[in-house]
């Protein structure tokens, strides 16, 4: 649907996302608590109340400013989270790295397997390449995708803090797949298991499902691998429905468990590949803590779990 369509059928949103787009373009302007508040705003409709948080969203918000740790910026980088991992976890857990680069041009393809994964290591999508088949990978066109994706202030557009300082890098790690990949829960790429965690305490696990197709769906379930309603999207119709539950469930809960050991609000991602367990990375603020498809009793929920005291 063309632009002037968008506008036409819903102005209103049409509207919305322009504004966001000048705010966007605009972020250098603005200390990160007003670029937070204005953004806020406009993305949830309400301003956030950094005096006294109260929600889930809002408090990531207050979290933003507040919770500002050296170790954070290590966490969300790609490349240095990797040696984290080895250390507290063991290496076992790491999908394997194929390469390291500074720039885009570094790169020898030719030293690359058929099938591999090449990102930047401080953003989130942005330049990432999924390749399956290199003889018919351009190289050309991921490379400018890379230099792209480098030059991306990832931090700016959600003042996520611990994105400000990591050193840019491109990181080539190996294509992670099932025995299977065609079966039910596997099309469309690896199931993410995304782990909610409030200072060591892991209430549930989302698992996301089909991302490679563009049409992802997520179902929260809790430690009994009970579906949980508690987003707007993923409400499974049929009353038969479940995901597979991995049979090392519970040492991902464990897993997740001590990675957010004194963090006041940490999501822990997890791949379960042919029965091993692959760390995937850790996030601070899903969807940047203005996540309009939770559902307001889920908002209060999380928000009551976050405990803004272990912040010093």
């Amino acid at each position: 649907m063309s632009i002037i369509k968008k506008a036409i059928s819903n102005p209103g949103k049409a509207f919305r996302e322009l504004v966001i787009r000048l705010l966007k373009f605009c972020s250098p302007l603005f200390g990160d608590k007003t670029y937070i508040k204005l953004m806020y705003g406009i993305r949830m409709g309400r301003f956030p109340n950094f005096e006294n948080p109260h929600g889930f969203n809002e408090k990531l918000q207050w979290l933003k400013i507040h919770n500002r740790k050296d170790i954070y910026t290590t966490f969300v980088d790609k490349v240095k989270v990797k040696d984290y991992i080895a250390e507290v976890l063991g290496e076992k857990y790491l999908i394997p790295t194929l390469g390291v680069w500074d720039n885009p041009e570094e790169i020898d393809f030719d030293a690359l397997p058929e099938k591999f994964v090449i990102k930047c290591n401080h953003n989130s999508g942005l330049g990432m390449t999924i390749c399956t088949d290199k003889a018919k990978l351009n190289t050309k066109i991921v490379r400018k995708k890379l230099l792209k994706g480098l030059k991306e202030n990832y931090f700016l557009y959600g003042r996520e803090w611990p994105y400000k300082n990591v050193e840019r890098k491109i990181l080539a790690e190996q294509f992670m797949e099932e025995s299977d990949p065609n079966t039910p829960f596997n099309v469309g790429g690896l199931t993410d298991y995304k782990f909610t965690c409030f200072n060591g305490r892991v209430t549930n696990v989302m698992v996301c499902i089909g991302r490679a197709t563009g049409h992802t769906k997520f179902y929260f379930y809790d430690r009994m691998w009970n579906l949980l309603p508690l987003n707007k999207l993923g409400k499974a119709t049929d009353p038969n429905f479940k995901v597979p539950c991995p049979e090392k469930i519970d040492e991902m809960f464990a897993i997740a468990e001590k990675l957010s050991k004194g963090i006041p609000y940490l999501r822990v991602d997890l791949y379960y590949v042919q029965g091993k367990i692959y760390f995937g990375e850790m996030t601070f603020y899903p969807d940047s803590g203005w996540d309009p498809n939770l559902l307001p009793e889920t908002d209060e929920e999380f928000g009551n779990l976050i405990d803004t005291s272990l912040v010093k």
